[in-house]
């Protein structure tokens, strides 16, 4: 009986036991603060690749290449040095459809008749976009992008210097199209966190060329 009662007033090994229950806690708070830092540093990756997307996307060729040849003079029925009307081009989007561009007029908006006019040269435009994206987040891809013209009420028909229209470009990842593993999640099942969309908009500058800072 000696035995036990000292056994059962020995303390040494409390501290063991308290750090073994605390442990399992302590590892899901520093993993979870892990995760925490590593979600923020993808969310900016993404921000970034649409912020460069669309910095190449407005000083180099437009993606819908019909839009940027098309003459609202000849063909628009506008008289010269006329702005663009938005009852003219209200905006388009292009995306990735079967390895092919397919560029479209946004609902309600009124386009010219051809948007894209050549789709391998439009599928360069797109591509190249994208590769500039990847340098800063390798794993978007084409089919996650999309690439919006809006009406900005900037642009002059018969422009003898490039297009007639100056849209606002939106390069954007769409939603659901990037994921996110959290280690945390490891520890229990393999699942990922899908991401927002992201996006980024400027206005079109020369839309030629394939060069940009």
């Amino acid at each position: 009986m000696r035995h036990l009662a000292r056994l059962i007033r020995d303390r040494r090994g409390a501290s063991a036991a308290e750090f073994a229950l605390i442990l399992p806690l302590l590892l899901i708070f520093l993993l979870g603060i892990l995760d925490v830092g590593r979600l923020l540093w993808t969310w900016n990756k993404a921000e970034k690749a649409t912020q460069m997307g669309v910095r190449y996307a407005v000083a180099t060729e437009m993606v819908p290449n019909g839009l940027a040849a098309y003459s609202f003079v000849t063909s628009g029925g506008l008289s010269q040095g006329d702005s663009i009307p938005e009852s003219s081009f209200g905006g388009a989007s292009c995306l990735i459809n079967a390895g092919a561009v397919s560029c479209s007029c946004k609902t309600g908006a009124t386009c010219p008749g051809t948007l894209v006019s050549n789709s391998a040269t439009a599928l360069t435009a797109f591509n190249n976009i994208v590769s500039r994206m990847q340098r800063f987040m390798p794993q978007i891809t084409s089919s996650s992008v999309q690439i919006d013209y809006d009406y900005s009420g900037l642009g002059y028909a018969g422009d003898p210097n490039g297009s007639d229209v100056s849209p606002l470009v939106r390069v954007s990842i769409r939603p659901n199209t990037l994921t996110f593993r959290p280690i945390l999640f490891s520890l229990f099942k393999t699942a990922t966190i899908s991401l927002p969309s992201f996006s980024a908009a400027l206005t079109m500058e020369d839309g030629q060329g394939t060069v940009s800072n």
